[in-house]
């Protein structure tokens, strides 16, 4: 890789970790860069982990710190999510792309439109059900680590949604349980890119810098901003990312 890139890079990756951290679809950044240096579209998915590993570990210890991170409840959100990511991994059909990218947006939007009808739901959140999720809410994990597993790009927003229409929590709880379910995921669908040789670590290291301290800062400013804040950064990243995907297909 020429040296001119690595600058490039730790400024997406900084980029990337910040809008990850508060809402999502980072990756929508740092993956385009990846492969207009040249790397192959596996190995770029597969070195974009490497800076999302490093990305959520800076995070969630910074929630966690901030008393906004629900361990108790989220380590049982982490188990299907963690299997449906080393399912996803591991997808080897073949997908239709153009139909994956239009069936994402299309979701997206479907999403705007709930955030923008029923703001209070994202800033105040709902009733939590009971101690432990139910089966109906780990099935919706499960996806979404499905998902992210083979695809990191916009796993957060999806992450985000079902926390919040499905678990209850607000925005702010919401992005903590986020950071720390894309953790626990994320070193399985690692493995299995760094078993497939997809990975290039001097890449991957160098993102992470800039990934790093951009969930640092995303992490800060959550917890500064309330849900208000992060539910307008949502508002906007969803609509930006439902275009981006809509431009690349039609």
């Amino acid at each position: 890789m020429e040296l001119m890139f690595y600058p490039m890079v730790i400024v997406a990756g900084l980029a990337c970790g910040f809008i990850n951290t508060l809402a999502g679809s980072g990756s929508l950044i740092t993956l385009p860069l990846l492969i207009f240096m040249g790397l192959p579209a596996n190995v770029a998915n597969g070195t974009n982990r490497v800076a999302i590993l490093f990305q959520n570990m800076v995070a969630t210890r910074s929630f966690h710190h901030q008393g906004l991170l629900d361990l108790k409840r989220g380590k049982f959100l982490l188990v299907p999510a963690m299997l449906g990511a080393l399912a996803g991994a591991q997808i080897a059909a073949d997908l239709d792309e153009r139909l994956m990218r239009l069936s994402i947006a299309a979701v997206m939007i479907l999403m705007l439109v709930v955030m923008l009808l029923k703001p209070k739901r994202w800033l105040e959140g709902g009733r939590l059900q009971s101690a432990k999720p139910g089966l109906k809410e780990m099935f919706l994990f499960f996806v979404v680590g499905l998902y992210g597993g083979f695809i990191q790009a916009g796993v957060g927003i999806f992450l985000l949604a079902t926390l919040v229409l499905a678990s209850g929590y607000d925005l702010v709880k919401s992005n903590a349980l986020k950071v720390l379910i894309v953790l626990g995921f994320t070193p399985f669908a690692l493995l299995v890119f760094i078993l497939n040789d997809q990975v290039r670590w001097d890449v991957g290291l160098t993102m992470a810098v800039g990934n790093m301290t951009g969930a640092w800062l995303g992490a800060k400013a959550a917890a500064r901003g309330g849900a208000g804040f992060v539910r307008y950064v949502l508002i906007a990243v969803v609509s930006l990312s439902a275009l981006k995907l809509l431009w690349d297909v039609l």
